[in-house]
């Protein structure tokens, strides 16, 4: 059985460089915790200088400068989020905020530490990630569904409202997908990834890449699952939508945690290390 956590509903205070505990209150079920989380790529520099030929011109000139290069992508990483949680995630780019979210996935194991996930995770990562762009939209619905442990026939019940919730033009659904605008692309990847019934909805960069009023339906029904209590974990540079949708946030940077606490002092936080004021853009775009 996972543990528990204690969480009430004011939120918690920031705290610098670890994770600040819920106060007393209600007891709610944990549903995704991380402890001492470490995430290390190890990425080729030069693909040529791995030939053969390559190696013996090295040995034969004695050089010895190595052709891997190790990225710590996340460094210790602790938390514990409890059901109900709406997690906004900010950093800057390289911060390990994409990573932290395939490794909640299980898309990437870590090198070391342990992630503990309770209920079915929805995952929209990326633009297009699991889908397939040669099979129409119609067949990546079926593909999305029972990717995530849905039968072919509750599939078949949610594929007329999801049908509607991506609103594609006329005929749209039955082509390639490999034939949809960006817009098109996200609104199904979307529509597929929120009507699965997830208790985990991890949201990556997603809502930034429809139009206005796809973004207001897409909030709307991001506030729908809140409102029964799933556990959402939302990474945007829109600060915006990170205040007006979440009510826990954590700052990442370099791989850790810098801090975690009520999303505006968060934002605040982040957008005070860029040295920026919050204006429209900055709260859209950092």
């Amino acid at each position: 059985m996972p543990s528990v956590s204690e969480q009430s509903g004011a939120v918690p205070e920031v705290v610098q460089g670890t994770v600040a505990r819920p106060a007393r209150g209600e007891r709610r079920r944990v549903t995704v915790s991380a402890e001492d989380v470490h995430l290390t790529y190890r990425t080729v520099l030069d693909r040529r200088a791995n030939t053969l030929r390559q190696r013996l011109m090295r040995i034969g000139r004695s050089e010895v400068a190595p052709n891997v290069l190790e990225v710590k992508a996340l460094r210790g990483v602790s938390f514990e989020v409890t059901q109900g949680t709406v997690m906004g995630i900010v950093g800057p780019n390289g911060a390990g905020k994409s990573t932290l979210m395939r490794a909640l996935a299980g898309i990437l194991p870590p090198t070391s530490g342990v992630i503990e996930v309770h209920g079915r995770v929805s995952t929209l990562l990326a633009l297009g990630v699991g889908f397939n762009a040669n099979l129409t939209g119609r067949e990546n619905v079926m593909l999305g569904g029972l990717a995530a442990g849905l039968s072919r026939a509750e599939v078949k019940e949610r594929y007329e409202e999801i049908k509607a919730f991506a609103d594609l033009k006329d005929g749209f659904i039955d082509m390639p997908m490999r034939t949809y605008s960006s817009g098109m692309f996200s609104r199904l990847a979307f529509a597929v990834a929120v009507h699965m019934e997830p208790d985990i909805l991890l949201v990556d960069e997603a809502l930034s890449a429809g139009d206005a009023k796809f973004r207001r339906r897409a909030s709307a029904k991001m506030r729908e699952l809140m409102g029964q209590a799933r556990t959402i974990f939302l990474v945007s540079h829109a600060l915006g939508s990170v205040v007006d949708l979440c009510n826990d946030a954590m700052f990442l940077q370099e791989g850790k945690i810098v801090a975690r606490g009520e999303p505006q002092k968060i934002v605040d936080m982040y957008t005070e290390s860029l040295d920026v004021k919050q204006d429209h853009l900055s709260m859209e775009e950092l």
